[in-house]
């Protein structure tokens, strides 16, 4: 397991001994469990297998979801009180695993509603909307009526909404989620990009995204920290492999086994 943060690393995220429990009475169940970490700029790649509690865990940093135990700091706000919720999620981009719009919306529309909600002052508006969208590559786009769009085209207006209010914790789940391969190499170069100044958190199923965009890489298992690292380190793991990518799924797949063995 690497190294954590030193003191002088800007943590933008500190969850510490985090306890979620979903549901009511005997239905309820601990989805994350005594989970710890701490991000800085960067991006950081969640890996798990289904259930691992990835999905849950974004939403918490989201502030939609509140801890029944431990305590989670975001953004240098603990995140109790409306006041600071509204501060965090003013300044914080999220992108959920199901996205849906409004179709009659026109794309700049629906991304100019975002920034409203955002508190992206009025003056301001026009300009980062347009620069959302070129990020995205929608530019062109920005007067279509999202009914019209494809599936992968509105995926990155959803994006695009993330990245209205220019964020500094940028939360992430399933991204590529019906993006094709070209559309999928330019979500990583732009999630390099942003890694010098912002705190990406990219929760996903496909290893070749952590491989490639990723500095760093938290594994999930049963709502538990199994690992974490840098995508080079899981490779380590993974020991010889015909590429980078092949190597980092072996290593996922080893530090699930050790983990599992040391239960």
């Amino acid at each position: 397991m690497e190294e954590p943060l030193s003191s002088t690393t800007v943590r933008t995220v500190s969850v510490d001994s985090l306890q979620v429990r979903l549901g009511r009475g005997r239905r309820a169940r601990t989805v994350l469990d005594g989970l710890s970490l701490d991000l800085g700029h960067g991006v950081h790649g969640l890996l798990g297998p289904n259930g691992a509690g990835k999905t849950t865990l974004i939403r918490v940093l989201a502030t939609l979801v509140d801890p029944a135990a431990g305590s989670v700091r975001l953004l240098d706000r603990e995140g109790r009180t409306d006041a600071d919720r509204r501060e965090i999620r003013r300044r914080l981009g999220y992108l959920p695993q199901t996205f849906g719009g409004y179709p009659r919306f026109t794309v700049r529309e629906f991304v100019e509603y975002f920034a409203w909600l955002k508190e992206v002052p009025a003056a301001r508006t026009a300009l980062a909307v347009d620069h959302a969208l070129e990020r995205v590559g929608l530019i062109e786009r920005a007067d279509s009526r999202l009914k019209e769009l494809s599936g992968g085209m509105v995926r990155r207006v959803g994006l695009a909404q993330a990245l209205v209010n220019d964020p500094e914790l940028l939360l992430l789940d399933e991204p590529t989620a019906g993006l094709d391969p070209e559309q999928r190499v330019d979500f990583r170069r732009l999630m390099r990009d942003l890694s010098a100044d912002t705190t990406v958190v990219l929760s996903t199923h496909l290893v070749e995204d952590v491989a490639s965009a990723c500095d760093a890489v938290t594994l999930l298992e049963a709502g538990r920290l199994a690992w974490s690292g840098t995508p080079a380190g899981l490779a380590d793991l993974g020991g010889e492999a015909a590429t980078a990518v092949s190597a980092v799924e072996q290593g996922y797949t080893a530090a699930l086994r050790a983990h599992r063995d040391a239960r």
